[in-house]
């Protein structure tokens, strides 16, 4: 008979994954791996590259689970993680780049779309972002980081994250208005 071990916390289950217990480090990762590759996938538009950069996440979550402080949520601890891999393979291949500006770049006129887009078509878009662009605007307007955290993580000025989510949203803004002009013959948005 084989005896089956339950965890009836997440807390439980963390502990024992940080003593080396592999079916609860199995269930750590069945459980958040789904949501962590949509973090990455957000970052990487290769879903082979986001997949990589949520396993090597998934390799410091473990290696590191005794620095988790029980804090906040376990859930924010493995995502903060996986932005931090998914810029790190960014870094790595050389694929992003930053355009400093000293204009203050706060857009006071964009307006959200009211589309028929699903979340796929709206992924698509995003990816079709220069990688800068997407990167702060994944962190600020997907994951809800400030300007001040983004500029600190990406290493680059309060001023350049502004200004790439500037540029993002209004890119975003122009393939929204390309999109319903090609779909509904129409410039309005």
């Amino acid at each position: 008979m084989k005896v089956i071990t339950f965890f009836n916390s997440e807390k439980q289950l963390i502990k024992k994954a940080a003593q080396g217990n592999r079916e609860a480090q199995r269930k750590l990762y069945d459980t958040h791996a789904p949501k962590m590759l949509g973090v990455c996938r957000r970052y990487l538009n290769d879903m082979m590259q986001a997949e990589e950069a949520m396993c090597n996440g998934f390799l410091k979550v473990f290696k590191n689970l005794d620095r988790f402080r029980d804090e906040g949520s376990f859930e924010g601890w493995v995502r903060r993680i996986m932005v931090n891999e998914s810029i790190s393979y960014l870094r790595k291949e050389q694929k992003i780049t930053f355009t400093d500006y000293e204009q203050q770049a706060d857009d006071t006129t964009y307006n959200p779309v009211d589309s028929e887009l699903d979340a796929e078509e709206i992924q698509l878009l995003i990816d079709r972002l220069p990688e800068g662009y997407r990167a702060v605007f994944v962190m600020y307007a997907v994951e809800g980081y400030k300007h001040q955290e983004i500029a600190k993580m990406l290493d680059i000025s309060e001023s350049t994250s502004k200004s790439q989510l500037f540029k993002a949203r209004k890119l975003l803004q122009q393939k929204l208005n390309e999109l319903n002009t090609y779909q509904y013959g129409t410039d309005k948005v």
